[in-house]
This record gives C-alpha cells, structure tokens and sequence, in this order.
C-alpha cells in the first residue's frame, strides 16, 4: 500500500505551481469563469426553450461545503466531479456555469462557539490553563453503528459523521488544528465570527485547485444574507401553501441538553439514524424472587401493593401468544420508574428516559428511579404475559440482552425467535451453571404463525438448518433472525388467537392495537442507534409538538418517482438507493429552536433547520448576482434591489409561478432576472458524497417537484463514493488526512486534479493515491519539456506528403483516441477520459517518434503540432493550467483553451489503418518475446547465441488451415440456432480431435462476446498483411532488444504448403519449416517468429 510522498527535489512542482497561479490570475482578470444568460440583445427571442437550442447551457453544482472549517480531499473529489463536467461542457460549446456558496446553517457553528465559550471560561482567553494532552480523560468513543431494523431501508455504510468524529479533544485545539493561531481562537466565541472567517478561506483554496467557479454568485446561508433569508422564507412559505408543510405530533431524534430535534446536520454520530417504533408488553410481575425482595427492602421501596410490571420491547407483538419467560440480563442494573396511574416500569434507565419524552410519563423529562436493582436478583421472579397461552411463567437470565437496545427486558417466544429458542435450550440443558430451578424453563413451544418455507415452528427449523449451538453463535443467529422474521412477516399466517387464518402482515396491526386497547402495550421509540449530538448529548426520541415536512404523501411520492424516472443517476446503485429511500422516507421535522438560520416566517421562536434550507438553492444561484455582489448581501449587485423588496410574489414572478406582479422593482429588472432563471434551469446536474441520499438528495427531488412546473424538474444526480487517502480511511486522529490547501501545496492544482480524476468514478470508495499525484508532476513537466523543444525547433521536423504508413497511422490513432476520449467526457467517466486522452495519446505519439526515428525519416510537424495542440484541449478539463500554458505560450493561440472547442476527429477514424497499426505491435512483441526465449538457457544452454548475429524470419500465413473449417462451420451453425452453450453436442461433433479443436472453439466463442459475428465467421483482415510488413520492414528489423540482426526474411505462405515468397526480396520456394509449434500456429494476422545464428 502506498503512503505520504517526500519531495527530495521541488523544482518541477515549482515550475507546474508558477503556470498555475499565473493563469489563475489571468482568468481572474478576464473573467473567464462569470457565465451569464445570453442578453435579448444578443439572442432577440423570447421563449427561452428556443435560445437554449441556439445556445445550449449547462448547470452544474455540489452541494454547497458547511463553513465550520476548511476543505478537506473528500470536498475536492466531489469538486473535482463538478469541475471536470464544467470545464468539458464549455469546450463542447455550452454556457456552462459553476456557482458556490456556503452553508451555515444549523447547529455545528453554534455548538462549536459555545464550546469555545465554555473553554474560555475555563481555561482563560489563551486557553493557558488547559491541561495538558497526557492529563485528558478519554471519552467514551460513539457505539458503532447498529443494523437498521427495518432492512428495507437504505443507508450508506459511511457518512460525513465519519469525518467528523477523531481523536477527543477541545474544540480550541481542533480550530488550531485548522491553521488558526492560538491568539485568534478566542474570536470564533462569536458565530458570526465563523461566517466571516471560512468563506473566504473556501474561495481561496478552490480557485488554488483552479476550479471553474462564477463567484459572484456565492452567498452566505441564514439571515446574516437578507437576500437569501428571503429567499427561504419564500420556499417555506410556498411549501406551506401547498399543503406540504403540517403541524402535529411526530416521534424524532432529540437532545435534552439542547431542547430540540436533534437533526442529520446537528449530529457529531448518527447520521441517517431515525427513530424505531416498538410495542412495549407490560409483564406483570405477580411475584417477586427473594433477592429481589431484598434488595428493595434495602432501598426502602415497598413493593407489596404495588402494579409491577417488567416492561419489553418488541417489533413482533403477534407472536405475544407464545410467550415462555421473560428473559433479562444478570449484567445489567435496571430501575423501577414511577410511570402514573399506580403502576411501575422496570427498565434500563436509557428506555425510561425515552419514554419519559413520549407522553408515557407523569413528568416530562424525569427519570430518577424510584429503586435501582441488578438483573440476576430478578431471576425466578413469577410473572403473568399478556396474551401468553402458558401460565405460571418466570424471569429468566439472557446474557446477550443489551443494555443499548431496547427495553434491557425481552420476553421469549421460541416459536418464532431464534435467539429465544436456543436460549431455552440452553438454559433447560444447564440450569445448574445458570443458577436456575429447571423447573422455571417452559420447553413447550406455542406455534402461533404457520410459513411456507419453516412450517410453524420457524425458529426451531432455522436453529436446526444452520446448525447454530450456542446463544453466542451471533452471526448464525443474526441470519436466522432476518430469515424468520422475513417469512413470517411476508409468508406468514395466523394459526392462533382473534386473527387466526389471516396473514401476519394484515393481523400485526390489529394484535398490536388490541393489546394498546386493553392496557397490555404502549407504543414506545428509540433511536436507532446511538445518536450523539454536536453539543455531546447522547439522544433520544421525543414526541414533538412541530412543524414537518410531509414527505411521503401519496400524490406528492408519485411526482418525486415520476422525476426519478427521468433523471440520470450515473449508476445503478444511485437509483436504487433512491428507490429505496422514496420506500420509507416519511415526514421530517422542518424546525429547529436553536442554532443559525431563517426563522420560520409565521412562528419567530423557530428556525428552519439546516437540510430544509438548502433544497432549491441552485435556483437562488441563478438571480443572486442581480441582488449583492458580496456573499452577505451588504454590496448590492447589478440591481440596486433592497432585500425587503424581494417579496414572496417577486420570487414567484422570477421563478416563472406567476405572470402579474405588483413591485415598485422595474419589471424589465425582474424580466432580466426571470430570463437567467429559465435560462439555466433546469439543474443538469447535482453532484454530492452518496451519504446524502437518505436526506438533502431525496429532499432536493421532492421540493423541486412540489415548487417548480416539471420543465424545471433536475436533470442528473450524481452520487460519488468516499475517497481513500493513499487506500486508507482518511481520519485526523491518524494523520491519514489532508486539506484541499495541502494537496495542492504539497503537489499543485494540475497534478492533484489529475491523480482525483484516476481515482474513479463509481458509487464505490474512490482512492487518492500520492503516488499518483506525484507521478502526474513528472509526467507534466516532461511533456512540457518536449512540447517547448519541439515547437522551437519545428523547423527541423519533416514537411510535405504524408508517408504511407506511420504517418498516416499516427494521424488516425490520435482521431480514435480523441473521439474515445471526447465520448468518455460525456458520460462523465473522467478515469477512462484520463486514460484515452493523457495515457494512451502519449503512447501513441511515443510509438510514432520511435518508429519514424528507427526508419531514419522522422516526425511530420504538422502531426507534432496537432498532437500538441489535441493533448492541450483533452487535458484542458483535467488540467486547465497546463492547458492553457500549452494553448497560449507554447502553441502561441488566441484566448483561452477554457473557451476553446474540445477536438473532434479531423478525418472519419480507419478501423483498417487502426488494425494495421495493432498488427504492427504485435509483431515486433511476439520479436521480442522469440528474443527472450531464444537466449534463454535450458539445461545449460541456449538456442541462441547473443554475442552472434542472428537470422530473424517471419513467416506470413495468408490462409487458415482447412482443418479450422469444419470448426468455423459448427460454431456458426450453433450460434445461428443459439446453441452455443450446449457442451454436450459440441464435445459430440469434435469427437476425437478434442485437444485441438476445444481450445479453437473456445476462442471462436470468446471473441463472439465482444466483435461482430460476420467478422468471426468470414476470418477477414480489415488490412493487407503483407502490404503492411513491406511498408515497415525497418521496425521489424530493429525489434529485437540486443540481439544483432543480420539478416531479415519475411515469407509469404499458404497454410499447408512447403514453400513460400520472400516479400522483402522478392525470392520465391522459400522452404517453410514442417515442424515446430511457431510454424503450426501461423493463421493470417498472427505470423510465426523463428530466430536463429548465423552460421
């Protein structure tokens, strides 16, 4: 595995990282990168449809960076999506346009200064008084992430939490971390501090990388930009109107110690995690063990009179009627919790707490035990189960029940629970090492839901196939457990109880209802997972009286689908997790109390929280140049528009809702600024981490759809995955991490674009690879190198015709590659762009140098010049700089290579000339590969003598051997009858000749999968072969590596024959070798090698 790169020298760097800022600076001043609308002056027509065909646009943006710090190598691999895209668009004769701003919405900035506050408090101003790093208590580090319940949820395996979390340490040390001197940490106790500080420093560091962005369109998010707080209040509004936006109670992640919703944005872990509904059974205890009796006589609490119930999370309240025991956990202490109305809960004080937020309660928020006892003293203790068919049951001991999940009480149904089956078994074989009366353990299992593929005792049939032994078997039991509960909920039918006959998906409801109806059950929820809020408070859910947005509303569902139809996705993988989140995806908490942001316009206390602000931004991108030229809209732009004129009905005007409008703004301004709205929109293209699929992606479709007509509905998502650092998970607290300003300080915007363009392009982690980056400086600057010298001395290179052969083939194998390379920018597949465009094309124009060199003719300056000028113009997406130094000072062209057109082939590309030139390759390959085994020594000796020359003969077969016929002839006839697959009938007609004849036909069949089956079939070279040899006999001579030539013989021979002509001298009844496996295996295309000394 590769890892961080050391410089011992810098001067090619240095020479790359001077062009760079020089032309950075350049475009700056030419404003290269600020795209507007075509004026009606420059397209006098007024439907905007109609000026996008003669002017085609393109629209592209990431999701804006949040200002809490600088840009990591994460944010510049998206970038980069972005970048190439833009820059490929505008060559390929499209406004294309590039807008950023920057997210400040929410908690993290707030979370962060009141941490500083805190610490100044504590520390002093220069936080002098902090302990030292060896005297720092270690945190408890955040629970690995749970599986989700429900598997039919989406979720990506990281998230941009994962970058978050690092090694515990203060949050003043974390800002030093970022470059910010220990004196100036004391400032960002302020929030508007942070709005201030970052965007400015994100401007820098991507114009270093050379990104192609228009900044006057950037902005600042919450109200500290009235333009853009208009804006939202417009979006929110209009959501509202249409119905989109509710109020009521919803269950939702919350943090006590913040006193609100705790949201994606809002978290330090957790991202993606939601709330997990489950029925809590209330086991009543009718009478206790006598530990537990002790214990609560120690404690004071008097139990004898009480309603005690042993309270148990389920998802499956169906299966209630096979109960056997209730199981807890001897490692767990729990407490008895005053829950009202006479009764009481015993629970881990973490599910208390959860429902002490829920309405299940006498007090919000209190969960102090009323006594506290340990799992092992309630064993033995007598209970009465709900719905349970089996009497007289108890409470037993489960090892693997988690003080994390749940209630920390499960009750055990071994009918239909793996883990409860093989828990009884285990307890009823060992009641002696449990320390339990055998007689507590009920063996009996209850069959409650019959299923098609594990009958009705489902857990016993699963236990007993996989072969699970031991309630410590996790992973087996973890796979019974889906299987179970997939067919049984799918599968399943009812065999017990009211619902008896109906299926288990229909009879679930109505059993959990019955149960909630008669006081056996509550609804109860909990997160997920662990969630960890910014602030540090470990979460749970709430029910919230709030304002939410209704996603997954039947109607508004359809329109989201119906988009994501249309849309591009770049990948499977990116559709189906669409697919997936638009399956679950519910109603979504729009509100926050604290933190930055846009008050909700018709109830001031809130504020609308961080991925509901920033859905439709792109749409602001459009228009906001008119309306401030700073990103805080204290400078006004174009228009001289106060931020309280942008009303509601001017928004509408502008995004084409409404054509009347009374304004005092002049209605030719708002006409310009509608005009550059319908111009660029729809959004062609929306790049992001695929960590945001389950939220600011699928609400980015959904509020298009509900605000937007569908001919503003976003053409392209594309969903990157994570980027490796040198193949490892980049995290600050190994040092395996790099800024965006790092990368390009330590290897220059060209180099460091080039090594993220290799990275890749799937869903799949992505690997930024120093190596690569380095070896892109050396690669750029000897291309540099070469180009300079060749162009200053193109007076030396050879005019005139064109040669017949390399010239020719040197000239169709750069249209091929920059057709390839052309096609793989448009599909956005810049690995493949790379390898066409930079790779390949260098390859080519080596072999070419190497093969006019050899036959003493050397290169064509028109070919040098094309190939330097199509190398600049296919780079110049991926390389602007290097780019544009090539187009300008080495080419000496006009403008700029960022507005140039992309190369297309000069002349139709020749699959001829293209195989030719193949053939010529691979001839001087298999020379050399003769070479190699020639003078290698077997048995202490070899063939041939390297100090000696040598006689290289090349036999030409123009036909095939008949035997090859009949081979042809079957493989066709079963293709043509789509039987190609059957083995037993082609082993039937090869018949004895199994070992020749299987390999041929196995060939055959393998080039039928990627070439046209007539070209199989009819055996024809698109090229002549011997022509093709006549005209580069020099190459052929001087293939070998060391061996010295004397003699060259290329012969020309039909298959089976014993003689054959001389194409270099024209000599015929050449003697053909009979034997040898070189000369057996000669077919047209593929000649044999034979090398001999010269005796």
């Amino acid at each position: 595995m590769s890892g961080p790169v050391t410089f011992e020298k810098t001067f090619r760097r240095d020479a790359l990282i001077e062009i760079e800022k020089k032309y950075q600076k350049i475009w700056a001043e030419e404003k290269v990168f600020e795209v507007d609308a075509p004026t009606f002056e420059e397209c006098p027509i007024e439907d905007v449809e109609k000026v996008q065909e003669q002017i085609p646009k393109y629209f592209a943006t990431m999701a804006y960076p949040y200002m809490n710090g600088v840009l990591h190598a994460g944010h510049a691999f998206t970038l980069s999506k972005v970048e190439f895209a833009t820059g490929f668009q505008r060559m390929d004769g499209k406004r294309a346009l590039f807008p950023l701003g920057f997210h400040c919405t929410g908690m993290p900035i707030k979370a962060a200064a009141d941490k500083i506050k805190r610490e100044i408090e504590l520390f002093g101003s220069d936080f002098s008084k902090a302990p030292a790093e060896d005297e720092e208590v270690e945190e408890a580090k955040p629970k690995e992430q749970a599986k989700r319940e429900d598997i039919t949820k989406f979720t990506s395996k990281k998230s941009k939490a994962a970058a978050k979390t690092g090694r515990a340490k203060y949050q003043f040390e974390i800002m030093m971390q970022l470059g910010i001197p220990r004196e100036e940490v004391a400032k960002f106790a302020d929030t508007d501090y942070w709005l201030e500080f970052f965007p400015p420093l994100c401007q820098k560091d991507v114009t270093a990388f050379g990104a192609r962005v228009d900044w006057r369109r950037s902005m600042v998010t919450t109200d500290a930009n009235p333009y853009y707080d208009a804006f939202v209040r417009w979006q929110i509004n209009r959501l509202r109107e249409v119905n989109k936006i509710k109020f009521g109670e919803r269950y939702t992640i919350f943090s006590e110690k913040d006193g609100q919703a705790c949201l994606d944005h809002d978290r330090q872990s957790g991202e993606g995690v939601g709330p997990q509904e489950y029925v809590g059974i209330k086991i009543k205890v009718t009478e206790f063990a006598s530990d537990a009796q002790e214990v609560f006589k120690a404690e004071g609490f008097n139990f004898e009179d009480k309603k005690i119930y042993l309270v148990a999370a389920t998802l499956r309240p169906e299966t209630m009627y096979g109960q056997t025991c209730c199981f807890v956990s001897p490692k767990i202490d729990y407490g008895v919790f005053d829950a009202g109305n006479g009764e009481y809960f015993i629970t881990t004080e973490r599910a208390f707490k959860n429902m002490s937020f829920q309405k299940l309660t006498p007090q919000r928020g209190y969960y102090k035990p009323v006594a506290t006892i340990n799992g092992k003293a309630l064993i033995g203790s007598a209970i009465d189960a709900p719905y349970a068919v089996l009497k007289n049951l108890r409470v037993l001991p489960m090892d693997t029940v988690l003080a994390t999940k749940g209630t920390g009480v499960v009750t055990c149904v071994p009918s239909d629970s793996p883990d409860d089956y093989v828990t009884t078994r285990d307890l009823d074989n060992k009641p002696e090492y449990y320390g339990i009366d055998k007689s507590w353990v009920k063996t009996e299992i209850v069959p409650i839901v019959q299923t098609e593929k594990y009958g009705d005792k489902c857990a016993e049939f699963l236990v007993n196939e996989l072969k699970i032994q031991s309630p410590k078997d996790a992973v087996q039991l973890a796979k019974a457990k889906e299987l179970a509960y997939k067919e049984g909920y799918y599968n399943g039918t009812m065999v017990i109880g009211k619902y008896k006959g109906e299926k288990v998906e229909d009879a679930k409801p109505k059993v959990k209802q019955d149960m909630i109806n008669e006081g056996f059950a509550f609804v109860y929820n909990e997160p997920e997972s662990q969630v960890i809020s910014r602030s540090g408070d470990d979460c749970c859910v709430s029910l919230e009286d709030q304002w939410y947005i209704d996603y997954g509303e039947e109607v508004w569902l359809g329109e989201a689908l119906e988009c994501l139809k249309d849309m591009e996705t770049f990948s499977k993988e990116t559709r189906n997790g669409f697919e997936g989140v638009f399956a679950w995806m519910k109603n979504w908490a729009v509100t926050r109390k604290f933190g930055l942001g846009t008050k909700l316009p018709w109830d001031h206390e809130y504020l609308v929280e961080s991925l509901s602000d920033s859905t439709i931004y792109m749409a602001y991108y459009t228009i906001d140049r008119f309306l401030h030229s700073d990103y805080y809209g204290r400078k006004p732009g174009k228009f001289d528009i106060k931020p309280d004129q942008m009303t509601d009905e001017v928004f509408d005007f502008i995004f084409g809702r409404r054509d009347d409008i009374k304004t005092d703004i002049p209605i030719e301004q708002l006409k310009e600024m509608r005009r550059e709205f319908e111009y660029f929109y729809p959004l062609d293209v929306r790049v992001s981490g695929k960590d945001l699929i389950p939220n600011h992606l699928t609400f980015f479709i959904y509020t298009h759809v509900a605000l937007f007509p569908k001919k503003y509905w976003p053409r392209g998502v594309r969903a990157n995955g994570h980027l490796l650092l040198n193949n490892a998970k980049m995290s600050k607290s190994t040092g395996n991490f790099m800024t965006l300003e790092q990368i390009v300080e330590k290897f220059g915007a060209d180099a460091s674009r080039i090594a993220m363009a290799d990275a890749g392009d799937s869903v799949e982690d992505a690997n930024f690879d120093e190596a690569n980056a380095n070896a892109a400086i050396l690669r750029l600057t000897t291309l540099k190198d070469w180009c300079e010298d060749e162009v200053k001395n193109q007076a030396q290179l050879r005019t005139g015709e064109y040669d017949s052969f390399f010239d020719a083939a040197f000239e169709n194998e750069m249209n091929d590659l920059i057709e390839k390379t052309y096609e793989q920018y448009k599909l956005s597949n810049y690995k493949q762009a790379l390898k066409y465009g930079l790779f390949d094309f260098q390859i080519a124009r080596d072999v070419y140098r190497e093969a006019v060199n050899t036959t003493g003719v050397g290169m064509h300056k028109d070919l040098v010049l094309k190939y330097i000028e199509a190398q600049a113009l296919m780079l110049a997406p991926v390389a602007p700089h290097f780019a544009e130094y090539l187009y300008r000072e080495v080419l000496g062209k006009d403008g700029s290579v960022q507005t140039s057109r992309f190369p297309r082939a000069s002349k139709p590309v020749s699959k001829a000339v293209i195989d030719a030139s193949e053939y010529v390759r691979s001839v001087t390959r298999s020379i050399r590969e003769a070479e190699g085994l020639a003078v290698k020594k077997k048995k202490g000796k070899a063939d041939v003598d390297g100090e000696k020359p040598v006689k290289v003969s090349v036999y030409v077969s123009k036909t095939f051997p008949a035997w090859q016929d009949s081979y042809i002839d079957l493989v066709r006839e079963l293709f043509e009858s789509q039987k190609l697959d059957d083995t037993n009938e082609i082993r039937k007609r090869v018949g004895k000749d199994m070992k020749r004849g299987m390999p041929y036909i196995q060939a055959i069949k393998f080039r039928l999968n990627t070439e046209d089956p007539e070209t199989v079939f009819n055996r024809k070279l698109t090229y002549d072969e011997v022509d093709t040899l006549k005209k580069v006999v020099e190459i052929v001579r001087a293939a070998p590596y060391a061996l010295k030539v004397a003699e060259l013989q290329i012969v020309a021979f039909n298959n089976g024959e014993s003689v054959g002509t001389d194409i270099v001298t024209g000599e015929e009844n050449i003697e053909i070798p009979s034997k040898g496996k070189a000369i057996e295996s000669a077919v047209p295309g593929q000649p044999a090698i034979i090398i001999k000394n010269i005796e």
